[in-house]
C-alpha cells in the first residue's frame, strides 16, 4: 500500500491505519489477545503498516499487544501512533467520566495534559510498546486545566529529544489547532468522521486545507454501524458501549441500514462490500489523509485492505451523497 505524507511532518503513513482501540477490550466487550496479535501481523503483511493506539485502550493493554506484535518486525517499517492525556491513575486535571477497567473495577478517567503528566506517559508508552521513539504523539482530548501552550511546549521538547517524530492532536477544533501551532507544527488532527458524523467539514477541514495539516478520520465505519451488519437483532457483548450511542438506537439504526441498502449496488459493481465502499468514500473526501479502521482478527484486516482496490467516479460519489442527504439522524436518549 502506497504511503502518504502526514501533514507538514516527515512521517509517512498508510491511508488505511490499523485502529487498535477494540483490541484493548475496553468498551468493546472484551477481546482475544491471540486474535489481536494475529490481526496486527496480518495488517503488516498486507501493507497496512501504520498502527494507532492509546494508553486508555484497555488501560495499557492495547499498547502492550502492539508492542508484542511488532517486536519481530523492523521498527522502521512500522509507524506507531499513540496518545496521552486520558489518565486513570491520577486525580490531576479535569474529570472526564467514570468507567470500568478490564477486570471490572471502577476507574475515574481524568484529562490531564500538564508537562509532568506527559513526561511520565511518554516513558510508560515507550516501555509498553517496546520502542525508543513514537512516530506520532497526540493529545487525546483537550484538558481545560492546562494551557495549550504548556502541552505543546512539552511535545516540542520530546521532538528535540528524539522520543517522538511528530506532534499531533485529537478532537481539537480549528481555534485550538491555531493556538497549538503558535508553539509547534502539528502534523495532524485525529477526529471522528463518517458518513453520519461530518461536523469537521465546517471548521477543521477548511483549517487543514489552508494550513497543510493532515486529518486522521476515526470511526469511519461508525463503530461497525456502516458495515450493514448491525441489525435490530444484533447481539452485543457485555460491556460493549455501542448500544448506548444514538446511531445504534431507533429510528436511526433502521434509517442508516435503509441507506446502506440503497448504495450497496455501487459497491457490488466494484466487487466491494458495504464497509469497503464506505472506507473508500471516506478517503475520497476533501482534507482526509487516512482512515483509522479497527480489526480484531486477520480476516477483518484483509477485508479492510481491499477498500482501496477501486476508485469511485464523481457520478458514483454524487449518487452516494444524494442518498446520504436524505438520512436524518435524531438525538435519542
Amino acid at each position: 500500500m502506497e504511503k502518504v505524507k502526514l501533514g507538514k511532518s516527515d512521517v509517512e503513513i498508510t491511508p488505511i491505519v490499523f485502529g487498535a482501540w477494540a483490541i484493548g477490550g475496553w468498551m468493546w466487550g472484551g477481546n482475544d489477545d491471540r486474535d489481536a496479535i494475529e490481526a496486527i501481523h496480518a495488517s503488516l503483511d498486507h501493507g497496512i503498516t501504520t498502527i494507532d493506539t492509546a494508553p486508555i485502550y484497555g488501560f495499557g493493554h492495547s499498547e502492550k499487544l502492539v508492542g508484542e506484535a511488532i517486536k519481530s518486525r523492523s521498527r522502521d517499517k512500522v509507524e506507531i501512533l499513540t496518545k496521552f492525556c486520558l489518565r486513570w491513575d491520577t486525580d490531576q486535571g479535569e474529570f472526564y467520566f467514570e468507567s470500568k477497567m478490564n477486570d471490572g473495577s471502577s476507574a475515574k478517567i481524568m484529562k490531564y495534559a500538564g508537562k509532568d503528566g506527559i513526561m511520565k506517559e511518554v516513558e510508560d508508552s515507550l516501555k509498553r510498546l517496546g520502542t525508543d521513539y513514537i512516530d506520532l504523539y497526540q493529545i487525546h482530548w483537550h484538558d481545560n486545566t492546562t494551557p495549550i501552550s504548556e502541552t505543546m511546549e512539552t511535545l516540542l521538547k520530546l521532538q528535540e529529544q528524539g522520543k517522538i517524530r511528530a506532534a499531533g492532536v485529537c478532537n481539537y477544533n480549528a481555534d485550538q489547532m491555531g493556538e497549538a501551532e503558535q508553539v509547534v507544527t502539528l502534523a495532524s488532527n485525529q477526529v471522528p468522521y463518517s458518513m453520519v458524523v461530518r461536523d469537521i467539514e465546517e471548521d477543521v477541514v477548511p483549517y487543514v486545507q489552508e494550513n497543510g495539516n493532515g486529518i486522521l478520520a476515526y470511526s469511519p465505519l461508525q463503530r461497525g454501524l456502516l458495515t450493514g451488519k448491525i441489525t435490530s437483532d444484533y447481539q452485543f457483548g457485555e460491556g460493549d458501549h455501542r448500544p448506548s450511542t444514538k446511531h445504534f438506537k431507533e429510528p436511526n439504526l433502521s434509517r442508516v441500514n435503509e441507506f446502506l441498502m440503497k448504495i450497496k449496488p455501487i459497491g457490488e459493481a466494484h466487487g466491494a462490500t458495504i464497509g469497503q465502499l464506505v472506507i473508500n468514500w471516506t478517503l475520497q473526501q476533501p482534507g482526509i489523509t487516512a482512515a483509522l479502521v479497527g480489526a480484531r482478527n486477520p480476516a477483518q484486516v484483509i477485508q479492510n485492505g481491499k477498500s482501496l482496490a477501486f476508485t469511485l467516479s464523481q457520478e458514483e460519489l454524487d449518487e452516494i451523497n444524494s442518498e446520504l442527504s436524505k438520512v436524518a439522524i435524531e438525538s435519542v436518549s
